[in-house]
């Protein structure tokens, strides 16, 4: 008998129901809120609140415990530096759940679930692509102006449709 198991499986085996949750949690620890479904939102917001509680209590078998669910250092880091900072009065209702309606393809309850508090970003910005630094700059090849690369001519495809496939049918019913 089942007495006392309780978990929404989510459609899931459990690694991949694992997973999504741990992802889910981190992308509400670094974006403060997400928009995802009620299930999985219901699901991630008991993670969430057990990871800041283990913030709130600020020991390495906590930090270790949460870095098994975030796997980053970082985010780590932040949880217990700031976001905790931001709960240390609070007991509880470290998250939120604001209904936001149907989805349109499945009917699925869409929701945002988001920090009661909200931190700044964890996210580290991303140097632009088009700027480059100046150290790589130098590091390209030097091309003269007086050399020009010899451009190799093309030649003109043929109008024949089939080329060469005429020869493989026997008859001219059988060609394309």
């Amino acid at each position: 008998m089942r007495h006392r198991v309780k978990t929404d499986r989510l459609g899931r085996f459990s690694s991949l129901r694992k997973a999504t949750i741990n992802t889910l949690t981190r992308a509400v620890l670094i974006n403060s809120s997400i928009r995802t479904t009620y299930a999985k939102a219901k699901a991630a917001s008991s993670q969430i609140e057990h990871l800041i509680t283990l913030a709130k209590a600020n020991t390495l078998a906590a930090k270790r415990q949460a870095y098994r669910v975030l796997l980053d250092h970082k985010l780590v880091a932040g949880l217990f530096g700031e976001i905790a900072e931001l709960f240390k009065t609070r007991n509880s209702g470290f998250t939120r759940i604001l209904k936001t309606g149907a989805r349109r393809g499945d009917g699925a309850l869409m929701v945002i679930l988001e920090l009661t508090e909200k931190p700044k970003k964890l996210k580290e910005k991303k140097p632009h692509p088009a700027k480059e630094h100046p150290l790589k700059a130098e590091e390209k090849p030097h091309i003269p102006k007086e050399e020009k690369p010899k451009v190799i001519e093309k030649k003109a495809p043929t109008k024949k449709f089939l080329g060469g496939l005429r020869g493989f049918f026997k008859k001219e019913r059988d060609s394309l």
